[in-house]
This record gives structure tokens, C-alpha cells and sequence, in this order.
């Protein structure tokens, strides 16, 4: 989840002509394989555009749920952890790469070097963690509805846990991650070019590390996710017969949990689909890099990253389609902010200076009533 495999593969045609020059061997650079100026631009506004989308969307969906008390129930707060953690995406990781598609080396410094990685990877994981605590609660809610249920104070501790775990997950970005000036001993124009890569001790370690993300950050979540939805499913299903018999109140409170229990499955199918091909791109990379052509290496790369980034702009559209609670709360905080300057007006004069009081004695002997001021 990285930047690596976009300067891996680069870093190994220098290192090998470096090799070929101090050994006196006449050996090419590799050909020009840079993005044209159209893929750079639509790369650019593509990621603008995700970065754009995600902020707003993500940001009124944490407003809405947190500004109404209604609304702060153990899913909803789920969904917000996992709108904060594509906030911190979109604000770190988007911006960042963009400058380095728009600069084609490393400007941002050390620090950001370590940073970005880490934190792509800390949201990766609070994502799919808050999905599949997600799927288990909305599982205990309807395949055991007479059992145990979580109340919100749990889920606040819930995701202080996940966060946790998401920030030790990815702490050897911080260690492994380097700036590396691969130009160094070449007489070019760009010698003092920088890049940004992760440097480990041996190639067995990173493909352990690597693996074991896929499987524990992707695979193995999805699994538990897939299993708890299919139990829900199964059992909306038994009830169907039921629920049809039975009142009208209750045949309204199924279709809503059906609308719920469809749009969380959305999300996850979102997750899935976003982020499969940099997982399939980062594992073929890791275990047969030549398997990727060279010159399609940046290209195939930035698709699949950008495909994954889409899920941190797609996830609010969803909730707010299917969610007619957010839509409501939604278009009522639009009109409070539409309206704020003419009700602040009518707000200047204060109440207290109208007394609509009834005293006693007040009602004149022809039958009106005199109010006092």
C-alpha cells in the first residue's frame, strides 16, 4: 500500500547500469516510459477530484451523525470511524500523490517520506476493521436478537482499539521507509534527484510483511464479513413468510432494516472492488515483478491506486442514497446554514420583552382579554 513498486523497478535498472559502467560494460538506460501529458493530467484531476469529493462528503457525513443525537447509534459511529480514516487519505495521501505524479521525484521532505505510507496503510486498516465490526454487530442485532448488544459507549472503545492496532500494523513504514538519491554517481542533470522507497533489510522480510498485510488487512476480514452477511441474509429470508403475515408496522421496520442491512453491503462490495487490483498489482509485484512490463509498470500502477482511492469518495454517496435519516438531517442543516442570516435578525430582539401572560383580573367585563406587556 505504498509507493515502492512505482520506484523498485526503476531503482533496478540504475543499480544495474551503475553495475555495467564499473565493470566497463556499454549498457542503455532504460527507455522513456514517463506518463504522456494527457495520462499525467487526467491522473491529476482524477485525483483532485477524489480528494475534493471525499473531503466534503466524508466531512458531512461525520456533521450529520455527530450534530444529531438520534443519529449516534453503534453503526453510525462505525461509519464515521471509517469516514474519519478516508478524511486522513484524503488529506495526507492524496495531495501527496499528486506532487509526486506531477514532479516525478521526491520533493516533500524526510518526514512526509515516512508519513504517508504509514498513514495510507493506518487507513486501510481502521476501513476494513470498522466493516467488519460493522458486519458483527449488525449480525448480533438480527441473527441473535434476544442475545448480547453493544451500546455506543463500547463502540467508542471499539475504535480506540482499532485505531491502536491500525498504527502498530503499519509501523514499519516508519522504519523501512527512506529517501534514496539512486543518481548519485551519474554525470546527469537530475543526479541530485531524490525518491522515496522502502528499503528492508532482505527481500524475504518485505514479502512476509507484504503477504501478511493482503491476508490479514484484506482477505481474512473479508472472509468474517462475507460470513456475517450470509447469515443475515439467510435469516431475513426465514422471516419473510412471517413478517408477511404479520402487521403493517412490522412488514415497514423489515423493509427498513432491509434497506440498512443493503447499504452496509454496498460499502463492503465498494471496499472489495476498490481496492482488489493494487492488492493483486502489489503481490504480483512482490513475487514475480517481471510478470509487469516495464514501460506498463507506472501506468498499471497508478490505475489500480487510483481505483483504490475512489472507495474514500464512493462510501458517503452510498450512505447518503440509501440512508433517508442522513438525507433528512442532511437538507435541514443546508437550510439552517441557507437561513442563518434571517433568523440571526429575527434573533436580535429578545423574547422576554413580550409577555403573552393571562393574569388574573385580566378579562374586562366585555369578555376581552387584556394582555399584559
Amino acid at each position: 500500500f505504498s509507493e515502492h513498486s512505482k520506484t523498485t523497478m526503476e531503482l533496478q535498472h540504475i543499480a544495474n547500469h551503475n553495475q555495467a559502467l564499473s565493470k566497463e560494460i556499454p549498457l542503455d538506460l532504460p527507455a522513456d516510459c514517463s506518463l504522456s501529458l494527457s495520462g499525467t493530467t487526467f491522473l491529476i484531476v482524477a485525483y483532485s477530484a477524489i480528494m475534493a469529493v471525499g473531503l466534503i462528503g466524508n466531512s458531512c457525513l461525520v456533521y450529520v451523525i455527530m450534530r444529531y443525537k438520534e443519529m449516534r447509534n453503534v453503526t453510525n459511529i462505525f461509519i464515521v470511524n471509517l469516514s474519519c480514516s478516508d478524511i486522513l487519505m484524503c488529506i495526507v495521501c492524496l495531495p501527496v500523490t499528486i506532487i509526486y505524479t506531477l514532479m516525478d521525484h521526491w520533493i516533500l521532505g524526510d518526514t512526509l517520506c515516512k508519513l504517508t505510507p504509514f498513514i495510507q496503510c493506518i487507513s486501510v486498516t481502521v476501513s476494513i476493521f470498522s466493516l467488519v465490526l460493522i458486519a458483527m454487530e449488525r449480525y448480533q442485532l438480527i441473527v441473535h436478537p434476544t442475545g448480547w448488544k453493544p451500546v455506543v459507549c463500547q463502540s467508542y472503545l471499539a475504535v480506540a482499539v482499532i485505531w491502536i492496532v491500525a498504527c502498530l500494523i503499519s509501523v514499519p513504514f516508519l522504519s523501512y521507509s527512506v529517501l534514496i538519491s539512486p543518481f548519485q554517481n551519474l554525470s546527469m542533470p537530475f543526479s541530485d534527484h531524490v525518491v522515496c522507497m522502502e528499503r528492508w533489510p532482505t527481500v524475504e522480510e518485505r514479502r512476509a510483511y507484504t503477504t501478511s498485510l493482503v491476508i490479514f488487512q484484506y482477505f481474512l476480514p473479508l472472509i468474517l464479513i462475507m460470513f456475517c452477511y450470509m447469515h443475515i441474509y439467510l435469516r431475513l429470508k426465514r422471516r419473510k413468510d412471517m413478517v408477511e403475515r404479520g402487521r403493517n408496522t412490522t412488514q415497514k421496520k423489515n423493509k427498513g432494516s432491509t434497506r440498512i442491512n443493503a447499504m452496509l453491503f454496498a460499502l463492503v462490495m465498494v471496499f472489495t472492488l476498490s481496492w482488489l487490483p493494487l492488492n493483486v498489482f502489489n503481490t504480483v509485484f512482490d513475487w514475480n515483478h517481471e510478470a509487469i512490463p516495464s514501460c506498463s509498470h507506472d501506468i498499471i500502477f497508478s490505475l489500480c491506486h487510483l481505483t483504490a482511492m475512489a472507495s474514500a469518495c464512493l462510501n458517503p454517496v452510498i450512505y447518503g442514497f440509501l440512508n433517508s435519516n442522513f438525507q433528512k438531517h442532511l437538507k435541514s442543516t443546508l437550510l439552517r446554514c441557507r437561513c442563518w442570516g434571517v433568523a440571526e435578525r429575527y434573533e436580535t430582539v429578545p423574547l422576554s420583552t413580550v409577555s403573552t401572560e393571562v393574569t388574573k383580573g385580566s378579562i374586562l367585563s366585555n369578555g376581552s382579554i387584556s394582555i399584559n406587556t
